[in-house]
């Protein structure tokens, strides 16, 4: 019983310095055009996407989903706040949220749809859809 109160103290204090360094960020956005995040179709319109941590939330018009995320990171910092799709066999695909000034950001899974595409040897072009930051 001795040897578990201080496992316990550590399991805490990691546990809040992990929900500290998880700030929320959110990322407005239009996009022009129809996409995939996850295995879920969107429409083209204007989109909140907001992260915490690895959790994802993408709110539209109509619906609001919530997905997991990966970390990613450049050598350096984004120069602008963006989104960035793949285009692959006329589908758009989320790949990744941006915030200008941050060397690191957010990645999706490929879904299974665009990982059919790659395997039919689709050529894969990344389109960059202007955001901002919202407070």
């Amino acid at each position: 019983m001795k040897n578990l109160r201080p496992v316990l103290l550590v399991l805490a204090v990691l546990l809040m310095a992990t929900a500290a360094h998880a700030q929320e960020s959110k990322v407005a956005a239009t996009i022009p055009f129809n996409f995939v995040a996850g295995d879920r179709a969107y429409p083209a319109g204007e989109y909140l996407l907001s992260n915490n941590g690895a959790v994802l939330k993408i709110i539209g018009a109509d619906q609001t989903t919530v997905m997991l995320s990966n970390a990613c990171e450049k050598v350096t910092p984004s120069t602008t706040t963006k989104v960035v799709f793949s285009q692959m066999g006329g589908a758009y695909f989320l790949k990744q949220i941006w915030l200008a000034g941050d060397p690191s950001g957010r990645e999706l899974p490929r879904s299974k749809m665009e990982i059919r595409l790659a395997q039919n040897h689709e050529k894969s072009e990344p389109v960059i859809v202007a955001a901002n930051i919202v407070k």
